[in-house]
């Protein structure tokens, strides 16, 4: 099985490098994998140094060897946006780009672990489900951080369900899982966080085999980087109405 890795990016220099290292160095027991990165116009030195990654050749000497043995495989991609146009509209290019059979996403904040892999993958590759939700409140461990966006998330999450009969723990969640022609089939337009209630509405309506399984959460404060906001909680309850009922 090949595993496509879909990283969206904008203004992470500090962690970039850690997180493709975590990729290149997770548990995936002989399966094939590849990593797409799409830079959001970063202005940080992000895209400067996903440049350097994207020409074999120039490769720094001080990127760790296997992330730097992917890069010279051709297994690291890394696509620049023109301009900056928010997370969803980052991980429809690389949904465009991806040739796994497998795509799954991986924020480049450290908050998730790419060692629970194969724990995502398992239901797919017994052939029961066609997307995973990796849930934060499963019982996983976790940092303990904003009661609010606790109260937040498990509002989302309660009436996305109400609109999509599903009976989710945690909608928000950036760890998914999708069969590639899954993911690929769907016509998303949601360009920011929006992304996860529509993908979530458009699953639901077309009968989509969708699992949980439990995964650590390693939160970040807004100081250390963090850049969801009140703003993006009001166009999540937007999209949750709206594609309950447009495509």
């Amino acid at each position: 099985m090949k595993l496509s890795v879909v990283v969206p990016a904008y203004n992470e220099i500090n962690t970039i490098i850690p997180i493709l290292q975590r990729i290149a160095e997770s548990p995936l027991e002989g399966r094939e994998l590849e990593i797409l990165i799409v830079d959001d116009c970063s202005k940080d030195g992000t895209r400067d140094l996903l440049a350097s990654l994207s020409g074999a050749a120039d490769i720094p000497h001080e990127t760790p060897a296997p992330v730097a043995e992917l890069a010279h495989a051709g297994k690291l991609r890394v696509f620049f946006q023109e301009y900056n146009q928010g997370k969803g509209a980052a991980l429809h290019r690389g949904f465009r780009e991806a040739t796994g059979d497998v795509v799954v996403v991986q924020d480049a904040d450290l908050e998730y672990d790419p060692a629970e892999y194969p724990a995502l993958l398992k239901p797919i590759e017994k052939g029961v489900a066609d997307v995973v939700y990796g849930s934060r409140f499963l019982g996983g461990p976790h940092r303990v951080l904003f009661f609010w966006h606790y109260v937040g998330n498990k509002f989302l999450t309660l009436l996305s369900n109400m609109f999509t009969n599903l009976n989710l723990s945690d909608m928000e969640t950036c760890y998914k899982a999708f069969r590639r022609e899954v993911i690929q089939s769907l016509p998303l337009k949601e360009k920011r966080f929006g992304f996860e209630p529509e993908v979530t509405a458009k699953l639901a309506k077309r009968g989509f085999r969708i699992y949980e399984t439990p995964v650590s959460y390693y939160g970040r404060t807004y100081a250390e980087g963090k850049k969801i906001n009140w703003k993006d909680g009001f166009r999540a309850l937007w999209c949750i109405v709206k594609y309950a009922f447009v495509e």
